[in-house]
């Protein structure tokens, strides 16, 4: 399994592929044209690294890596899109007729193996194990069934919340959402080759090795497809846009009393095919 990726060597910011615990620096072969893996899948130019041939010169343990997109035009995501999840919310409502959205700012994120930061400011930091698909073609009012010619590339995401900061204000989830380095995406974009690499596949989130989450893509209540097609409705997708398409049930919040993340906590993301997003949690120095 081969994939993009973004990373630090010696000081440097880079961008290459990953296969196993070995990196390809791309960087140099690209240099006239991207500066780096976000302006390439912002030129829509995705398929072209990955059909890149080079040495594999350096060891995964050499880098840093870094969340595969530093630089998306937009990140939106879809909460409570699995069918449990709106009874966990006890609020009486039936599950929404659309897809519930809000947007993230790319500073909150940070590369597999890197740590979540909890700040001083709450101790309610929370995971969120989901899928993310990339654009590669642009499109408005796209038709579901166009809407796999659209993603270039899928990816993990930890999308990590501070709980209490969501309810800070009246039909408002953005403070929660969008904490410096409290979530995570990686390790690598992967190529999308077709709905059968999505459609019906398992994620499942661990922390510190006991299973919180797990469910299967095809139980989605709104799928890849109608997500592509109702955002497209109200703002055009363009290359590079990242869409991050809902948790299974289970998060911290849910259990009594909640599991929030501590320091030194470990939370591995997984789903069949794509591989595992692992990052730990340490406290912000401030």
């Amino acid at each position: 399994m081969t994939g993009l990726i973004s990373f630090i060597y010696e000081g440097s910011h880079r961008f290459g592929s990953l296969e196993g615990e070995r990196v390809t620096d791309l960087s140099a072969d690209f240099a006239g044209r991207f500066a780096n893996l976000s302006a390439a899948a912002n030129a829509g130019a995705l398929d072209e690294l990955f059909m890149a041939k080079g040495e594999a010169t350096l060891a995964l343990d050499e880098v840093k890596l870094l969340a595969p997109l530093g630089a998306p035009g937009k990140i939106v995501c879809v909460g409570v899109n699995f069918p449990d999840r709106n009874a966990e919310y006890k609020d009486g409502q039936a599950s929404q007729l659309n897809p519930s959205l809000f947007v993230r700012f790319p500073s909150g994120f940070v590369g597999h193996g890197d740590d979540l930061v909890r700040p001083p400011e709450s101790e309610q930091l929370d995971y969120e194990g989901e899928i993310a698909i990339v654009v590669g073609r642009a499109g408005r009012r796209i038709a579901e069934a166009d809407a796999w010619d659209h993603i270039a590339a899928v990816t993990l995401c930890n999308e990590g919340t501070i709980r209490d900061w969501v309810r800070h204000a009246k039909f408002n989830v953005t403070q929660g959402k969008n904490w410096d380095r409290s979530a995570a995406m990686g390790p690598s974009l992967l190529r999308f080759t077709g709905p059968d690499m999505l459609a019906d596949i398992e994620l499942t989130t661990r922390v510190n090795g006991e299973l919180r989450q797990q469910d299967r893509t095809g139980r989605m209540i709104f799928s890849f497809t109608k997500i592509i097609n109702y955002v497209s409705t109200f703002t055009a997708l363009a290359p590079g846009d990242i869409l991050i398409c809902g948790t299974p049930t289970g998060a911290g919040a849910r259990f009594d009393p909640p599991k929030w993340l501590r320091p030194g906590d470990t939370i591995e993301i997984a789903a069949d095919g794509l591989g595992s997003l692992r990052n730990g949690v340490r406290d912000e120095e401030v």
